[in-house]
């Protein structure tokens, strides 16, 4: 075969790399964006933060006030690039930008005079410091400790004691003298500790250590009874088989199952070190003149701006205009992007705010079906760029603190040819079960059943689905006295 040439026309898609900042950024949380513009103001000296001041934020667009018109934002998954280049000039960033007016309707700190509370943050405590800080308080002998301690060491962090006690026994050196009663003594000492319920060995001894430690009354003795000896029938809701194996009545029964369901299975969870995970919401949402609205919230927005002394130097000397240079310009694509991103956030935020607007009315059960081509399709952007606006983004409402992706759920046929939302039918399944007859429970079959006499269409392991994603029991499980 003869080497040849041939001309081939081909057209693709390229996303220049300030695309690229600009779309790593609108998939980013609240957290991971901090923790980007950490990395990049390490790296960058032409990047700078200023904390505390009202006047370094870039001002937004008044998204709300023309959310018919048009805004450039990033859309990978169209047929074109939109480059950020309309935002701003270079020029604006050379000086201070101010982004604090975005009409969120947030107090700040210089407005409220009285706002003078401190964020105190209470140092955790494990379960192991927190019993040996008990040992330190008792009278025990330095033999006894030793051995308490050693206990101690070896509970998982739900204050079980999973070994064997021969086992832990093989551990310890001869030479020390100790023998099994010794470390059977030093496992009751740890537990009298708190929280009661610490050093068993199974569920049944935690919760009859715990109702033990309760004063007597006939309801304990029932339920200490029930938890040594018929645990098992408590579990299956079997009242019968526990009448009459413990011949009690039945307020003696239902007030000795109340008191076993308020004891703490995992009595050592609230102390293994496990921290809270809180969420900085990105948008407010409230009702304003009849109207709700999304408004953005300026505490999970970033105050950047370019560095002016650097700038300056800059400007007088062109010794290392070419690094610095790069380097200016890579300051202000990121101040651009930050914009930009809440600036989209904002417009998909007041998009599902307008759809959702009964739900912020009346709740759950009139919410809905909305699906992520129909905001792209509104706000014209693509849905990949819908997808990556609502994931790990939070909305703060009257209702409570939703991701925005909560919003968005699939439907449910109705008689009337119509549509609901899945949540609203979860929303009904939850107020059918919490109505009904706790002697008789309603089955899955049932509830299908009361669905479809109200219009929807519903079958029997759709009811079970969204039951267990309720984390909703069975019927044999709610099954009460």
């Amino acid at each position: 075969m003869k080497p040849t040439l041939q001309l081939k026309l081909s057209q693709h898609l390229t996303l220049t790399p300030q695309l690229q900042q600009s779309i790593k950024l609108l998939q980013l949380s609240t957290l991971e964006l901090n923790q980007e513009i950490e990395r990049v103001l390490l790296e960058n000296p032409m990047l700078e933060r200023e904390e505390g001041s009202e006047d370094t934020f870039p001002r937004f667009p008044d998204i709300l006030a023309s959310t018919a018109g048009k805004t450039e934002t990033p859309d990978p998954g169209g047929e074109q690039g939109v480059q950020p280049e309309s935002y701003l000039s270079d020029s604006e960033y050379e000086e201070r930008v101010d982004w604090s007016d975005t009409g969120s309707g947030a107090h700040s700190r210089g407005e409220d005079e009285d706002f003078d509370f401190q964020e105190v943050q209470a140092a955790s405590t494990s379960l192991s410091e927190h019993l040996n800080a008990q040992v330190a308080l008792s009278q025990l002998s330095d033999r006894d400790r030793m051995l308490v301690r050693f206990i101690i060491e070896a509970l998982d962090d739900d204050g079980y004691l999973h070994q064997e006690l021969e086992e832990l026994f093989d551990l310890l050196p001869p030479e020390l003298g100790f023998d099994p009663d010794d470390l059977m003594i030093a496992l009751r000492h740890v537990q009298q500790f708190e929280p009661i319920g610490i050093g068993a060995r199974t569920p049944q001894e935690c919760l009859s250590l715990q109702l033990k430690a309760l004063p007597a009354s006939p309801e304990r003795n029932l339920a200490i009874n029930i938890v040594e000896h018929h645990i098992e029938f408590l579990a299956e809701r079997n009242f019968v088989q526990i009448r009459r194996l413990t011949d009690c009545e039945n307020e003696t029964l239902r007030a000795a199952q109340a008191l076993i369901l308020s004891l703490d299975p995992h009595p050592g969870s609230r102390l293994s070190g496990m921290q809270p995970h809180y969420v900085l919401p990105d948008v407010n949402v409230r009702k304003i003149r009849g109207r709700w609205t999304a408004t953005l919230n300026t505490e999970a927005m970033p105050k950047l701006r370019v560095n002016r002394l650097y700038v300056t130097l800059l400007q007088q000397s062109r010794s290392h205009a070419g690094a610095l240079s790069g380097q200016l310009h890579e300051a202000r694509w990121l101040i651009k992007n930050i914009q930009q991103r809440f600036d989209t956030i904002l417009r998909v935020s007041q998009a599902i705010v307008d759809q959702q607007r009964q739900f912020f009315d009346h709740g759950e059960v009139a919410m809905k079906p909305l699906t992520l081509r129909e905001i792209a399709d509104q706000l014209e952007l693509h849905e990949s760029t819908v997808s990556r606006v609502t994931t790990q983004k939070y909305m703060a409402t009257p209702r409570g603190v939703f991701e925005l992706k909560y919003f968005f759920c699939s439907h449910v046929t109705t008689d009337a040819g119509g549509a609901v939302s899945s949540t609203a039918i979860r929303a009904l399944i939850r107020q059918i079960i919490d109505a009904e007859d706790k002697k008789k429970p309603l089955s899955d079959a049932k509830i299908a059943d009361l669905l479809s006499e109200q219009g929807f269409n519903v079958a029997r392991r759709t009811v079970v689905k969204y039951r267990t994603s309720l984390s909703i029991p069975a019927v044999s499980q709610r099954k009460t006295l």
